[in-house]
């Protein structure tokens, strides 16, 4: 029996407003409309500049609110705005699903029937914060997961709906897991959204005792720390990459590594151990094989690509 077979029955008449913005968003949207769960309104971030050539650009969740025909779509400049909460409440939704969207007051996570529930790419309550993909990897975990929970003031506290776990491969990135997660969490989304429909959630309180935290990437997070073990620093660099990508100086030059795997070899941190045809560069114990990188100002590459075309050799120093 199909997802949509199981879920009509109960929510033909179900209004739900669906909260998002960037690409991991996107996923979860399309699988609630394939569902037979269409949103009757889709709220996002406003139209603005985007990539490098910084034209005017509407948000991944817009354009897939418009590709699934979705005519009721807001765009609000604040969610603090008491206008914003009563065009909610006047809506009458059921449900608010909210993925990768802004910290929302009480009067707009309370503005739906039944509650508003989020999604979160961790199992929660570790991993709490805005980069729970990034921080996951870096600290080398072998299993991660998503969260649904109820909205509370505190951001990442509210009560555990449904978790699902999955396996982190040894050499995956945080672009790839991010994909992975977003599928994942598309589907805990429509069934957490047939859970709270039919009254049969059972909400969990989670143990602030044993949360960890994910906070905001900076600038000064990403620089690639050779005086840490082989491990370290693979795992640092996969848990950046691609976004915003774990970067080292080479020859003054901003050089992010992307793709690394942890291999043998023995000499003073950041110091290129061989270049041809392997890119080896030392950590404080054992060395990293630095597989795809991307100088400042050029496309990312492979790294025999890399060293082929530069001076590039064994005593090299990066710092």
């Amino acid at each position: 029996m199909t997802a949509i077979a199981l879920i009509r029955p109960f929510t033909d008449s179900l209004r739900i407003a669906f909260m998002g913005t960037p690409d991991f968003a996107v996923p979860a949207l399309e699988t609630l409309v394939q569902s037979g769960l269409k949103p009757v309104v889709v709220v996002t971030g406003p139209d603005k500049p985007r990539g490098r050539g910084r034209l005017i650009q509407p948000t991944a969740v817009k354009l897939a609110a418009q590709r699934l025909g979705i005519t009721t779509i807001l765009q609000p400049a604040s969610v603090k705005n008491k206008g914003f909460a009563h065009q909610l409440f006047e809506l009458g939704c059921d449900i608010q699903v909210v993925v990768a969207f802004r910290i929302l007051p009480r009067a707009v996570f309370t503005a739906a029937r039944l509650g508003s529930f989020n999604l979160h790419a961790s199992l929660l309550p570790r991993y709490r914060g805005a980069a729970p993909i990034n921080r996951a990897l870096m600290a080398g975990e072998k299993v991660t997961g998503v969260t649904t929970f109820f909205l509370k003031e505190k951001v990442d506290t509210g009560n555990v709906i449904l978790q699902w776990p999955t396996l982190i491969g040894p050499n995956e990135t945080a672009g790839e897991l991010h994909n992975r997660l977003a599928l994942l969490g598309a589907r805990a989304i429509v069934e957490t959204t047939r859970r709270i429909a039919t009254g049969r959630t059972h909400a969990i309180r989670q143990n602030d005792a044993s949360a960890t935290s994910a906070p905001k990437i900076f600038r000064d997070d990403c620089r690639i720390p050779w005086a840490m073990p082989a491990p370290h620093v693979h795992n640092h660099c996969r848990g950046l990459s691609p976004f915003p990508g774990a970067w080292t100086l080479w020859k003054g030059k901003q050089l992010k590594v992307l793709r690394t795997q942890i291999t043998c070899g023995h000499g003073e941190p950041g110091r290129v151990l061989k270049a041809t045809p392997r890119l080896v560069v030392a950590c404080r114990q054992s060395a990293i094989e630095v597989q795809e990188l991307q100088l400042e100002g050029q496309r990312r590459m492979p790294a025999a690509a890399f060293v082929r075309g530069r001076n590039v050799g064994p005593g090299t120093q990066l710092v």
